[in-house]
């Protein structure tokens, strides 16, 4: 997978993670993740997992396909 795209929904998850007034702390306590493993995953050097995206799209109230959008 490309590092480009991974750079891209990193953003994605941070732009409306931050539009919702979450910390990385709070959505990494949502999803049950660490906080690192939610850094990375913003960061574009993780590449999360479809059970993960799921658990990212509920806690911002989303539904996946909305996160993977216009990436």
């Amino acid at each position: 997978m490309s590092n480009d795209f991974l750079a891209k929904f990193g953003s994605r998850v941070a732009e409306l993670r931050k539009s919702r007034g979450l910390s990385q702390e709070k959505l990494a306590f949502e999803i049950g993740m660490d906080l690192t493993s939610v850094n990375e995953i913003e960061r574009g050097k993780r590449n999360p997992t479809l059970r993960t995206v799921v658990k990212i799209a509920q806690a911002l109230g989303l539904r996946p396909a909305d996160l993977l959008s216009d990436l």
